[in-house]
């Protein structure tokens, strides 16, 4: 595929103008019309029996200093669920980034392998996630 004057030469095509001229892509399927999920309703019923592992109480907390203040409490559990995925995305990475770490330090042991969390560890998994973090100035 080769570039001309920015733009790919297969969406384009050479008119009698000698102009380029759009061509849709038709090889591309349908955006689909009709639900194919549950509707939202039905998840946010769902999550009215959902015990989230960050308490209501501290997510109303953290919401109120923000700005936010809601009694609902299907509300709270939503955010509570996008505060868990954020941390468990987070350990997944920093995890993933021990063990390359660990593994490119090979060593001969062959016992079983524990893993610690450190800072390069979960700064190289935040940066992933679009948070930087930095050691204050008097530790550098």
């Amino acid at each position: 595929m080769s570039e001309s004057n920015g733009q790919y030469d297969d969406h384009l095509s050479n008119g009698s103008n000698s102009n380029y001229q759009y061509q849709p892509v038709t090889d591309q399927a349908p955006l689909p019309t009709g639900p194919t999920s549950p509707p939202i309703s039905d998840f946010l019923v769902q999550l009215e029996d959902y015990t989230p592992t960050i308490p209501d109480s501290v997510t109303a907390h953290y919401l109120a200093t923000a700005g936010l203040e809601t009694t609902d409490p299907r509300i709270l559990r939503l955010v509570s669920l996008a505060a868990q995925k954020f941390v468990s995305d987070v350990a997944s990475d920093a995890l993933a980034n021990c063990k390359m770490r660990q593994s490119n330090n090979a060593t001969t042991n062959k016992k079983e392998k524990k893993y610690a969390l450190t800072t390069e560890d979960l700064s190289l998994a935040l940066g992933d996630q679009g948070v930087n973090v930095r050691k204050p100035p008097y530790y550098q």
